[in-house]
């Protein structure tokens, strides 16, 4: 007997069957990325980020707060290294300044090596040619040095709406975020701040 292909079985299941088995799958799939998220909220470590200016028209979009670090853009040491490409996987070594807030201490493609105090933040390359953010928020795009800009999936934060407003008619120089960083490197944000006084935490679920 002539064994039925994947193709003829999946046609003998009935359409209401494989419509449930979809659904299922698709919820399956839902919990996991829902899991991992909590996952980084309930056992990440900690760090403290400031924002920096961003255009305003782009700063507020409808129930979404956009948001811009200094860590976003790092130097890159590429000497005697092929240089970084746009779209390629990162890690970011953190230390932290004067104030507390994270640092980028440096950039690889490899997991770097463990230092005491450092949190390693998995990002992408979104441009090689960066402008880097002074302390007072101007852009410095002088020098010959490699920056990178680089995302780390923290750069929007949903807000229910009706609760955007303090931070949409707030100067962004006020506004800190906290974000968690679990040991792989995945980022999400707990909370936003406004003069140190949290304004919204994200729930785990």
């Amino acid at each position: 007997m002539r064994a039925l292909s994947a193709d003829a079985l999946v046609g003998k299941v009935p359409l209401l069957w494989r419509a449930l088995a979809t659904a299922v799958l698709l919820v399956l799939v839902l919990f996991a990325l829902v899991e991992q998220r909590a996952q980084i909220l309930r056992g990440g470590t900690e760090i403290r980020l400031k924002t920096v200016p961003i255009d305003p028209r782009d700063l507020f979009r409808g129930d979404y707060v956009v948001l811009a670090y200094p860590i976003s853009t790092v130097d890159a040491d590429t000497a005697g290294k092929a240089g970084f490409e746009r779209g390629e996987r990162v890690y970011v070594s953190l230390g932290r300044d004067e104030q507390g807030f994270a640092k980028a201490a440096g950039v690889s493609r490899d997991w770097p090596k463990a230092s005491d105090g450092m949190v390693v933040i998995a990002g992408r390359v979104i441009s090689t040619s960066a402008c880097a953010t002074n302390a007072d928020g101007t852009f410095d795009c002088g020098g010959k040095r490699n920056r990178l800009r680089i995302a780390y999936g923290i750069e929007s934060f949903f807000v229910p709406q009706g609760e955007g407003k303090a931070i949409e008619t707030t100067d962004k120089a006020r506004v800190e975020v906290v974000a968690a960083v679990s040991s792989s490197g995945e980022a999400a944000i707990k909370r936003l701040l406004i003069d140190g006084k949290p304004v919204y935490a994200e729930p785990p679920y």
